[in-house]
């Protein structure tokens, strides 16, 4: 089956098409045929797309919302020219795979789209209304263009986290105000972690219920999780993205009563406070110059930079903070995984993150740490290591596409 795997946000559209079945996923031997990205959706749009073994197409376009966005695209996918394997006219994708943010408690696992679904995650809105309206505009845009006869699917970043225990996931609040609102914990990045909790699976050779690990997803967002027996009991976000570690442009864990000083004291609106802690905070917030990880440690290597110094250790504190607790309260892990586009690609991030875990038996193997970046999967602690520790690249498209075959072909998923 070739699978349309899309990912839309506010003012953008990316995809991946994906061949895949049933026997590739068993046999991991599925195949990325192509992947787009189409930013400043709603202007002159920045185009570039590229078809496996090809040249990158990059262009300029005004396309005015996602319903052109898409129609661009699907041109260019069925174009001869672009040579895409298998792939001649939209008779030849056979189903969609949308990524939607929340799914609160609703949505515990991926479901194929009706309109009953398209209701369920139009109510979801107050609990993520930067993500889920731009999530609908895919959906509205495929059904549009692609009509009935084309599956689509839902896969939530929410759903992962649905297993975490009520210790995990209510705030000590008025117990009616959750029975009320639904105000509670729910999780995100639950796509990557599940993707990791798969990966390290199969590499240590292990049943579902034989992983208990600590996965760190770090890029520009930042969540960290805890997966006992193969299911989430715990994760660093919590109602909305903001919850957790330092992020690249996010505070992450911060004393309520700051919002309400700020509002008091700035004489500021809430909407300015939370614009505040969600796109001037974090890492660009402490440095004062880039929300982006490696211009900090350029900063701090090249002109010794004190606050990009700070910035960077802030990061990893929390990050630390966060594997000491789940350790606690996991009663041990047998492994950390690092994944996103900081986890992936800094040793130094993680060099440091690990550094004076000496009672947790953890050790680092800086030779091997030093060479665990640009999509490479291995471990990087040494053989004596207590916790083994492991740097695994995710591949968020390649779960959303295999759970969108799992649910057109109603096959139970099994991780």
């Amino acid at each position: 089956m070739n699978i349309l795997v899309l990912n839309c946000g506010s003012s953008s559209l990316k995809f991946q098409i994906i061949e895949t079945d049933l026997q590739r996923i068993e046999q991991d031997t599925d195949l990325m045929l192509a992947k787009g990205l189409i930013e400043r959706v709603g202007s002159q749009s920045i185009i570039s797309f590229q078809a496996e073994g090809q040249m990158p197409f990059k262009s300029a376009e005004p396309l005015r919302d996602h319903k052109q966005a898409l129609n661009y695209a699907i041109k260019w996918i069925t174009n001869p020219e672009t040579k895409i394997p298998g792939i001649n006219d939209l008779t030849d994708i056979h189903a969609i795979g949308h990524r939607c943010v929340h799914g609160a408690e609703r949505f515990k696992k991926s479901v194929r789209i009706d309109n009953e679904v398209i209701s369920g995650i139009e109510d979801c809105i107050p609990l993520a209304p930067l993500h889920n309206p731009a999530n609908l505009k895919g959906i509205y845009a495929s059904r549009e263009l692609f009509g009935p006869s084309v599956p689509q699917v839902a896969i939530f970043d929410t759903s992962f986290h649905s297993t975490m225990p009520e210790t995990s996931y209510l705030f000590a609040i008025p117990y009616q105000l959750y029975r009320r609102f639904k105000i509670r914990k729910y999780g995100f990045h639950g796509t990557s972690h599940r993707f990791i909790s798969y990966r390290y699976r199969k590499m240590a050779g292990l049943d579902r219920d034989g992983v208990n690990i600590i996965s760190l997803h770090l890029g520009n967002g930042c969540s960290a999780c805890a997966i006992k027996n193969g299911k989430s009991v715990d994760t660093s976000m919590g109602l909305t993205p903001l919850d957790g570690l330092v992020m690249g442009t996010r505070s992450g864990d911060i004393d309520p009563t700051v919002i309400e000083f700020l509002a008091h004291n700035e004489g500021t609106s809430m909407d300015e406070v939370f614009n505040t802690l969600n796109k001037r905070s974090g890492l660009i917030g402490i440095s004062g110059l880039t929300n982006d990880m490696r211009d900090l440690l350029d900063e701090e290597k090249d002109h010794q930079d004190r606050r990009a110094t700070l910035a960077i250790d802030m990061f990893c504190h929390r990050i630390k903070k966060y594997i000491g607790f789940y350790l606690a309260e996991m009663n041990g892990a047998d492994a950390i995984c690092f994944t996103g586009g900081i986890g992936e690609n800094s040793a130094e991030i993680r060099k440091r993150t690990m550094a004076n875990m000496e009672y947790f038996g953890v050790e680092i193997d800086e030779d091997l740490n030093k060479i665990a970046y640009g999509g490479k999967e291995m471990k990087i602690s040494t053989p004596n290591s207590k916790i083994e520790v492991y740097v695994i690249p995710t591949n968020e498209e390649l779960l959303l596409a295999r759970d969108t075959v799992r649910v057109v072909l109603n096959v139970p998923r099994v991780w």
